[in-house]
Parts: structure tokens; sequence; C-alpha cells
């Protein structure tokens, strides 16, 4: 049973007509990158509750950034959308998740792969100095429908010119430059991915996150599978560490 107490809305971000980022003000309990806890709102003398990811940097532990995706049917995402600032809301106290750089092994690269707002437990990541201390150069690839859903971009951008990484938009219904046309899966398969980055990933030098679309990250770890990665285990570490987003 989770504990919850009152967040009050600081800020909200559109970043087009469906996708906006809730930044919600409470003190809560240390926790990690890669991390989520539950938005709640009570809705007809009913509380509605939904689990959603930190995008912000852990150690900032009164300000809590979210990116959120308005579902016209969904109970709870048109009523957080229709928020403003000042206005209150409930957040579980206790973060959850495994879904943290230190249940991943030590490589050369770190590869994580995104469709959606499922970047936001990386920004997270990327937020810490964590992921640089561990990792020589580290490849964000995100999927998306179309360009208007590339979100964080100065904040990418930021984190490109400062540190070794390398941001892949991969969009499936439009061309963007600088980008690959299609979804994750297809520039997998092809090459295309890796050649674009210009690594060639070994189960040596390679470890992959996985967050996203459930179809994403099964067909995604499927394809790793089949080129020799293996699931990272707590009791046997490999390459593949996967979270369901929904």
């Amino acid at each position: 049973m989770a504990n919850w107490i009152d967040g009050q809305v600081t800020h909200i971000k559109w970043w087009n007509d469906k996708l906006f980022s809730l930044t919600v003000s409470a003190s809560l309990p240390s926790y990690k990158a890669g991390q989520f806890t539950k938005l709640a709102m009570t809705i007809e003398d009913k509380k509605i509750a939904r689990a959603y990811s930190f995008v912000n940097t852990p150690s900032n532990n009164n300000l809590h950034e979210f990116l959120l995706v308005t579902v016209e049917d969904g109970l709870l995402s048109p009523p957080l959308s229709d928020l403003k600032k000042g206005d209150t809301l409930q957040i579980a106290e206790q973060a959850s998740g495994f879904f943290t750089l230190d249940e991943v092994p030590e490589s050369d690269t770190l590869w994580l792969l995104a469709t959606g707002t499922a970047i936001g437990p990386f920004l997270s990541m990327l937020g810490d100095d964590a992921i640089w201390q561990k990792y020589k150069h580290v490849v964000l690839v995100h999927g998306v429908r179309k360009h208007t859903d590339l979100v964080y971009q100065q904040q990418i951008c930021d984190l490109c010119s400062n540190h070794p990484l390398t941001f892949v938009p991969v969009i499936s219904q439009e061309k963007w430059p600088d980008g690959l046309q299609g979804r994750i899966t297809n520039a997998i398969t092809s090459g295309e991915l890796f050649s674009h980055v210009k690594i060639t990933p070994t189960p040596q030098n390679s470890q992959f996150m996985l967050c996203g679309n459930p179809e994403m990250v099964k067909e995604t770890t499927q394809l790793l599978l089949d080129l020799g990665f293996t699931r990272n285990r707590r009791a046997k570490p490999g390459n593949i560490t996967v979270e369901q987003y929904w």
C-alpha cells in the first residue's frame, strides 16, 4: 500500500497537442535514476493512480518531472493535462523499480533504446554523473512517429556537446535530417543503426537498455538475442536490460 503525500504543480510544458511535461513539488525520499512513482487524483470520489518515471536528475528531490501523453479515453492523463500551476495532486512517497544503472554491468558502450515517453527514465540517467563514470560512450535512440514527438531536444543537444553521447532519432512516419526513418527494430535488422553511429556492438563491448512499447521491447530483445547478446540477470549478468513501459 502506497503512502501518499500532496504535491503541487510548479510547471507544465506542452511539446505538442498530446505530449506534456509535468513538474511537481513534493518532499520525497531519495530515489535512483530510472525509477518510477505513482501520481494520483481523486475523480468522482475515486482515487485514480498510474505509474510514471522520473525525468529529472535524482539529486533534485524536491522538484520531480514527468513526461506524459494524453490518452483520449484514459482515466488519469486527461485530468492531469488539465492541471495548472499551483494545483495539487497526490504522489506516492516511495519510488520503485530496478531499471537502474547499478543493475547494468560496465561496458565500453551503453545503448539506450526508447520509444515515445519512455525516453523519460533515460533522460534521468543521462543527468546523473554516474553514467559517464561507468561507460565510455552512450548512444540514445528515440523512436517516435513524427519529428514533433522529439522532446527535450535542447537538453539532449547540451548533453551531446558536453559528454560522449550520440543521439539518434528514429522516425516512422516522416523523413528527418540527422535521423533514421522507420522503426528501431528495422534499424537493427538492417544494420543501419550501428552503421549510422559507426559502432559495431558485441557482447564484450556493449550493454543495451530497452524501454517503451512492449512490442518494441519484445522484438528488439529477440533481435539482440539472435545477434548473440544475452539477458541481464542478477544471478547471471548479460547485455540486455528491459523495462515494459505500460
